[in-house]
């Protein structure tokens, strides 16, 4: 079915959850770097909120006096489905998505609307493709999660060194991140709910794979080993188990690309082996004690949603992901780095991803789609200029 006409819609993109730590962050890349003529708005459920966001948007550029503020709620599907109806691009970044997130990604899917958000967590992403993938392909809706530092460095990072392997030929790939970022109360609360999870997290991860169609005469696998020692990167491996191998998977398994046999491992680089023995052990303790109530409350108490680091702090912060590539008899080393992850630069993916489907000539997809599929080398190209480095790492 042909994609919507979207066209005569009153606005080429809509920010809900503008007011959150990260939303208003997102707000002012967007203020500061939407293209002119765009037709753009702040929606959330605080009409107060919103006002003093656009009073200040507008210190740093006069013409947010007059942005549009649209009144929705999470709560409210009505107040969705209007959103959805009103405007070409939807980017929200109210989480934690298993909470808040599916009437929007349901109305989106019905009504054409190209959808964006910054999820990191898997057992959402899953079900939305069970309930609403089917809806978005018919409508031409094209639904993309993960759109942050979860996972928009690894997917395109992956992307851009595919492309310069050789094609047809088995293709392994491993990635490194390091980062010295700290998170805020929005980030905790969403990664707490997900922690808490895991038998609901894996019945979902069955439901998709028994309703995904898998690559025809190919074979894409995104395991889960053992820590490793890489000469390459000079670091200890630690296993991540993040969302960022299964977007990465999904784009090998939708890009002929990718080669006839990939292999994608996704690992924290530590220099001291104490460390990675550390953080494997912190991160177990911090899973299991998701999962007792109380302890679950206490500690997303630390850090409310709307809290997060100082602009200082977030000045200081930086991460490198390095990709560690074999196919056939080529072997190559790339990195995808920029500065603060969790916050300067995934409102920078965030905006960048949702004025490319916006305004980018992109290939014809629709449904649930990675970054890379939706907007590989587009995306990419925007956020080297917006200055996140992509290249290839001479030793």
């Amino acid at each position: 079915m042909p994609r919507q006409d979207t066209s005569g819609r009153a606005y080429d993109l809509v920010l809900y959850g503008a007011t959150g730590f990260t939303g208003a962050l997102t707000a002012a890349y967007l203020a500061a770097h939407v293209p002119m003529g765009c037709r753009w708005a702040l929606a959330g459920r605080s009409a107060a909120k919103l006002e003093r966001l656009r009073d200040l948007l507008a210190k740093s550029d006069p013409a947010c006096a007059d942005l549009p503020l649209l009144r929705a709620d999470s709560s409210d599907p009505g107040s969705l489905r209007d959103l959805a109806a009103d405007t070409r691009v939807l980017v929200t970044t109210v989480g934690p998505y298993l909470i808040h997130g599916e009437p929007l990604v349901a109305a989106c899917a019905a009504a054409g609307t190209d959808y964006v958000d910054l999820c990191g967590e898997s057992e959402f992403i899953d079900r939305m493709y069970v309930r609403h993938d089917a809806a978005a392909r018919a409508s031409g809706a094209r639904l993309v999660h993960a759109s942050g530092f979860d996972s928009v460095p690894y997917d395109l990072g992956v992307h851009y060194t595919v492309g310069l392997l050789p094609e047809g030929v088995p293709v392994r790939i491993d990635g490194f991140v390091r980062t010295n970022a700290t998170f805020s109360g929005g980030t905790l609360n969403s990664a707490l709910t997900a922690a808490s999870r895991p038998v609901a997290m894996a019945r979902a991860a069955r439901e998709r794979q028994q309703a995904e169609a898998q690559p025809a005469g190919r074979t894409v696998r995104a395991p889960f080993g053992p820590p490793v020692r890489s000469s390459e990167t000079r670091t200890w491996g630690v296993p991540l188990p993040t969302l960022d191998p299964q977007i990465v998977a999904r784009s090998a398994a939708a890009l002929d690309r990718y080669g006839p046999d990939f292999r994608y491992r996704h690992y924290a680089g530590v220099r001291r082996l104490p460390i990675a023995v550390g953080g494997a052990l912190g991160a177990g303790a911090l899973c299991a004690l998701a999962q007792v109530p109380p302890a679950r409350r206490w500690l997303s108490g630390r850090l409310e949603p709307g809290d997060g680091p100082s602009p200082e702090r977030r000045a200081r912060s930086w991460f490198k992901v390095r990709f560690v590539a074999a196919a056939g008899d080529t072997r190559l080393i790339t990195e995808v780095s920029g500065g603060d992850p969790g916050y300067e630069e995934t409102a920078k993916m965030l905006a960048q991803s949702a004025l490319s489907l916006a305004f980018d000539d992109l290939p014809e997809t629709a449904g649930q789609v990675t970054t890379a599929v939706a907007m590989g080398d587009a995306l990419t190209a925007r956020l080297q200029e917006a200055g996140i480095k992509f290249g290839v790492v001479q030793e």
